[in-house]
């Protein structure tokens, strides 16, 4: 995704009249060649960079929400005061100007001062993060953020490094992504904010009275603070021939590169297993590549159980429309080189076939370790597990809900990065209790769905619009209030659902 960044509206050196900006407006214009958000909160005026670090969003279509711009497209949280990345998916700041009154009108003209350096509260000796995904490098980066001068390494089983997740099922995968575009940071960023990140590597056992680990290799390393942020691994087939080398899951870089091989090398009819967030986003790019696309699935309604059955209709209808076939109210009894066949009798052509079919929480270190899991590793309001030292973030955390009152476990990659940050935060002395308000975006073809809150029941839904309309809301409603809040090209009122739960979970 991307949007275009050139200079336009008003000369913002030249200065705006006081009336042309109320309070909780904001309007896009320039200084020289940079592009400029000019906005007015709490009785003064900030001026930020206009496009979201992440993706590129216009800030200018987002929503200010006290002394913050919210992107309108995956919801980052910038400060208008300072620029700063207050909240993934965005991990870069933006830059920042000064604003001055003169008379009438408000004029920007010079570069702000960059903030002073923080200095936390604690320092652990070290911190050791396990798992190289969104959480450990969300946390990796808040630590020195933060003013943390200690050593930090990331240990990652993988063997490329942290990438952006959310790509690999879609763009990246339907070729209309640059590889150059999927590492979430360059090859020198680790080196330049001496980050030690380690790939390739696996953790054996956690040893928390002595604080430390011992490597798969037998080499022992300690720790001042812990991480666990493992995320989670594809449920694999138990069926006949689920190990033949045609047969997919889609998890990290590795494994969509596998699948943009086995394209490239031929590959003509694919069979996808499970109808799936991923599995769904994997059937849209496979067709864009000009595959054929079947999709085998036991329910009747694609992700009704998350999204209602008005969605549900919807998205069935828009693969439809692209070409793919459902067999619903199915599954898999057996595959082969060439074939799949069902347990009602049906044989598919497969040469590619891509399991999604679910995730599991990689627990295995901490239970071994004395931690306490139940549905993943159970974590306090600070993200602390049962252990005190270790904390855990992401796929594999299980906390308690401000919104429901439930302990849940998300499976997001920005509720990742947003723990990952606030754990950080935690290590070094924050107490930070502030759980963010659940959020993900789901992409098929031209059609992005975003999603805010978490509802595992509901009700009653709430729809108004029309989903192949492109303009669509429904909200989840239980107990009264709207636990979920699912849009179609309704990103402002995205980012007002977002905004009243967050006033609710300050209201408690």
């Amino acid at each position: 995704m991307s949007t275009d960044k050139s200079p336009s509206g008003p000369d913002l050196a030249d200065g705006i009249p006081l009336s042309e900006l109320a309070e909780g407006e904001m309007l896009t214009g320039h200084v020289g060649e940079d592009a400029v958000l000019l906005a007015r909160s709490g009785g003064d005026f900030h001026a930020v960079g206009a496009h979201c670090t992440h993706y590129g969003a216009p800030l200018g279509d987002g929503l200010i929400v006290d002394d913050s711009v919210r992107c309108p497209w995956h919801h980052a949280c910038f400060s208008l005061r300072s620029g700063e990345a207050l909240a993934a998916p965005a991990l870069d700041g933006l830059a920042c100007w000064k604003t001055e009154v003169v008379g009438d009108r408000v004029h920007v003209r010079e570069r702000a001062d960059p903030a002073p350096a923080r200095r936390p509260a604690r320092s652990p000796s070290s911190v050791v993060i396990v798992g190289g995904g969104a959480a450990g490098e969300a946390a990796a980066e808040m630590l020195r953020r933060e003013g943390y001068t200690g050593p930090v390494t990331i240990l990652s089983e993988e063997a490329a490094p942290p990438c952006d997740r959310p790509n690999l099922s879609k763009d990246y995968l339907a070729g209309t992504a640059k590889a150059a575009w999927i590492p979430l940071r360059g090859d020198d960023f680790y080196a330049r904010h001496d980050i030690t990140l380690r790939l390739a590597t696996a953790v054996a056992v956690i040893e928390p009275k002595a604080a430390r680990l011992r490597l798969a290799d037998g080499e022992v390393l300690g720790y001042g603070a812990l991480l666990l942020a493992t995320g989670a691994e594809p449920v694999r087939l138990a069926v006949p021939g689920a190990e033949l080398p045609h047969v997919h899951t889609l998890r990290s870089q590795t494994d969509s590169e596998a699948l943009i091989a086995a394209v490239e090398a031929g590959a003509r009819h694919a069979v996808v297993i499970g109808a799936s967030f991923i599995g769904l986003e994997v059937a849209a790019s496979l067709r864009q590549r000009g595959l054929e696309v079947r999709v085998v699935a036991p329910e009747a309604h694609p992700l009704e159980r998350v999204l209602g059955e008005k969605l549900s209709d919807f998205i069935r209808g828009l693969h439809e429309s692209k070409g793919v076939i459902f067999h619903l109210e199915e599954r898999v009894a057996s595959i082969s080189a060439d074939m799949v066949e069902l347990e009602g009798g049906e044989r598919l052509d497969a040469d590619l076939v891509v399991a999604g079919i679910g995730v599991l929480p990689r627990t295995a270190l901490a239970e071994a370790a004395g931690l306490k899991v139940d549905n993943g590793v159970w974590v306090s309001d600070t993200l602390e597990t049962s252990v005190s030292g270790i904390y855990a973030a992401g796929d594999i955390a299980c906390g308690p809900d401000p919104l429901s009152g439930e302990r849940v476990r998300i499976e997001h990659w920005t509720v990742a990065q947003r723990q990952g940050q606030r754990a950080a935060r935690n290590i070094l002395g924050a107490e930070d209790t502030r759980a963010a308000v659940p959020f993900f975006w789901s992409q098929h073809y031209d059609i992005g769905i975003n999603y805010v809150g978490h509802a595992t029941h509901w009700d009653r839904i709430e729809t108004d619009g029309a989903p192949a309309a492109h303009d669509f809301t429904a909200r989840f409603i239980a107990g009264g209030h709207a636990l979920a809040v699912a849009t179609i090209f309704r990103d402002r009122e995205s980012l007002e659902a977002e905004a009243k739960m967050e006033a609710r979970i300050r209201s408690r």
